[in-house]
């Protein structure tokens, strides 16, 4: 019975472990933001950068309960939207 107990708690994770994963998802998102701003410096802006962007801040919706997250998150969809759409107007997103 002790085997079985230890191995349900390791199938939930501690206390903590929620709190890693929303880490490594907000590192993600950052990732990706920091990818887009190099991209913006250098001028060269990719569709497919745009799209990771939108991927990324789904991610992160699934898992916040924070107001102003979502706001934030809301601004930034809204933003990658608007940019991919001035690339499409240009023929340049495929």
């Amino acid at each position: 019975m002790g085997v079985e107990a230890l191995l349900a708690l390791q199938d939930v994770g501690g206390p903590l472990e929620g709190r890693r994963r929303s880490v490594r998802r907000a590192g993600r998102l950052l990732d990706v933001l920091d990818d887009l701003k190099v991209a913006l410096i250098d001028g060269i802006l990719r569709p497919d950068q745009i799209r990771g962007l939108a991927s990324a801040i789904a991610e992160q919706r699934a898992a916040t309960g924070d107001p102003a997250l979502e706001s934030v998150l809301d601004e930034i969809e809204t933003r990658a939207a608007v940019e991919l759409a001035k690339l499409e107007m240009r023929g340049l997103a495929s």
